[in-house]
């Protein structure tokens, strides 16, 4: 439904609901249901005797509760404050992310061997890698499909891919079948082969933001010092992050520097022999590539006519020296008399970042570490790099500091907006107060149920801190709003409030209580998706048990003291029953 409410979809099919339950839920309710005598519906034998007759006798020791909490009303506040400040401290504990990692049931392994390698050495490791996963983890591995000549770093025949589908995770049910611990086994047992580079990795939770899981930057040589000094600091920063326990996998996506032949034209001496740098191109284009020129009609289909030097004569350096080009006088000059050659090493591709050089890196965070913290170790190692060297997140890892830097912004928002619709509910400055300073008992709850499953603080955890804060007004509401209206009837302060958190506290446990068996199955999900599942039911789930727990206690102290020092004589009202 949320999904489709930009749309206009979401607004018509809500609409029914809203008509059914503002005007005909009321009639139904005054027609269906009838009028029962006192005491109807009480068992006194079996389960629901004995159930009714506890939770009675938990309604008592409850009330008593609340009489001397509200008659200590500073000692509360004294626990609040320390309540607030755990809160606040395990908050700050708590490890930064964006999207947890989910088991999608697919894997990559990027394949590098050494620059100007044969494709048939590519083509060995990738059998050698297929081989492992088809031998050693074919438990878990449906099928995999190895592509040589291209991988997510360029293309180059030293370059190879494999994608790897694992089964189904109903076959997959045990720890060490999940995605991250294959990736794990794959990187230990591929390092034995010495001829490439191998990494194993599973794709981030959004394929759209990146290629792999884990942060994603860019090297930058914002100074222009150059590609060999962009490179040498490019591998002081792996080097450094080798040597990181709280970092793995860290590695540059892109292809090495490799030999290249550099050709040198004489531009005078061409221009001296009649000579134009056109004709020199194109001849060297042509022959060394090849150059469309007309097409032709055959058996009724047409096809093109490309021009290209044959074989023999293009396959070696020295073969440039045979090669003539044409003047404007129409002799044939040799291009061994305009022309110098030399071998470099050099790039096979450029890269550029923000209008600068720059390099990718990629890496992952240690297992236990979130990466949110893997992010602070790399920007703390790329300090020690010379100057004129910086570096830029990019995809998943850019998305992560952009919304770590909203959510305070999101949170103060939400609290304002809850704020001002109770003020507007309650004709109040003062009452909602009572309501809101219970928030961050929710707020405890949440932080400590993630703090102790080993969560980070990512995108769903603030979700479903969201929710949190709302359902704990929820909870408040039910006890004030009852005990204000008791107060307006001519009730003392302390008697409405104890009265209400009575009366209301049946309500308050059930509909807590059906709302944490509800997300009971998200905390514990296991399978597809359940990072995010267990991320924003872990947190949801703890949150709604403190603000149960603690709630109950805390909102008759702050009704009473917030009326004391802050509230109005209360307006008299008598209410007439039809």
């Amino acid at each position: 439904m949320p999904y489709c409410k930009d749309a206009g979809a979401g607004e018509i099919l809500t609409r029914p609901r809203r008509i059914v339950s503002a005007g005909l839920t009321p009639a139904l309710c005054a027609t269906l249901l009838k009028p029962v005598e006192r005491g109807h519906g009480w068992e006194t034998k079996g389960f629901f005797g004995g159930f009714n007759r506890g939770f009675e006798a938990l309604r008592r020791v409850y009330r008593n509760s609340v009489r001397a909490s509200v008659r200590h009303g500073l000692r509360m506040l004294v626990l609040y404050a320390l309540l607030v400040g755990g809160m606040a401290y395990g908050f700050v504990q708590l490890p930064g992310a964006f999207l947890p990692d989910e088991d999608q049931g697919l894997m990559f392994v990027s394949v590098s061997t050494p620059a100007n390698a044969s494709q048939e050495r590519t083509l060995a490791v990738l059998q050698q890698t297929e081989d492992y996963f088809l031998n050693s983890e074919r438990d878990v591995v449906g099928s995999i499909f190895t592509v040589a000549g291209f991988s997510f770093g360029g293309s180059g025949q030293n370059a190879g891919i494999a994608f790897i589908q694992l089964k189904d995770w109903s076959l997959r049910t045990a720890a060490e079948s999940h995605v991250a611990a294959v990736a794990e086994r794959a990187m230990m047992a591929l390092y034995a082969i010495k001829d490439a580079e191998i990494f194993a990795f599973a794709p981030p939770a959004v394929l759209e933001l990146g290629n792999s899981s884990g942060f994603e930057l860019q090297l930058e040589d914002r100074a222009g010092l150059g590609h060999e000094a962009l490179i040498n600091a490019r591998n002081q920063l792996l080097g450094m992050a080798a040597e990181d326990p709280r970092l793995i996998a860290v590695r540059p996506e892109g292809l090495e520097d490799t030999p290249q032949f550099n050709l040198s034209i004489d531009h005078e001496k061409a221009s001296a022999l009649g000579l134009s740098l056109t004709d020199i191109n194109t001849t060297l284009s042509t022959a060394w590539g090849s150059a469309y020129v007309n097409d032709f009609l055959e058996n009724g289909r047409v096809k093109k006519v490309y021009v290209q030097a044959d074989a023999p004569y293009r396959m070696q350096p020295d073969d440039l020296k045979r090669w003539e080009v044409r003047n404007s006088a129409g002799e044939m000059v040799p291009f061994a008399t305009i022309m110098d050659s030399f071998w470099t090493y050099g790039p096979p591709q450029i890269e550029r970042y923000n209008g600068t050089p720059s390099s990718k890196i990629v890496g992952s965070a240690a297992p236990g570490v979130s990466s949110g913290e893997a992010m602070a170790v790399m920007e703390e190692l790329a300090a020690r790099l010379p100057a004129g060297i910086g570096i830029s997140w990019t995809g998943l890892s850019y998305e992560e500091r952009l919304a770590g830097s909203q959510a305070s912004a999101l949170y103060a928002i939400s609290i304002l907006v809850v704020f001002l619709c109770l003020a507007a509910l309650y004709e109040s400055w003062s009452v909602p107060f009572a309501v809101m300073l219970v928030v961050p008992l929710g707020v405890l709850g949440a932080v400590a149920a993630v703090l102790l499953r080993g969560l980070p603080n990512d995108i769903y955890f603030q979700v479903g801190l969201l929710t949190t804060i709302g359902l704990t007004a929820k909870n408040a509401i039910l006890i004030v709003e009852f005990a204000k209206e008791l107060y307006d009837r001519g009730r003392s302060l302390k008697g409405a409030v104890i009265e209400a958190a009575h009366q209301r506290l049946r309500p308050i446990l059930m509909t807590s209580l059906a709302f944490i068996l509800g997300v009971l199955p998200l905390a514990i999900a296991s399978g597809a998706g359940s990072g995010a599942q267990n991320a924003i039911g872990v947190g949801v789930m703890g949150g709604m048990i403190s603000a149960t727990v603690l709630a109950i206690f805390f909102v008759p102290v702050f009704f009473v003291l917030i009326q004391r020092w802050f509230g109005k004589s209360p307006k008299r009202v008598s209410v007439r029953e039809d």
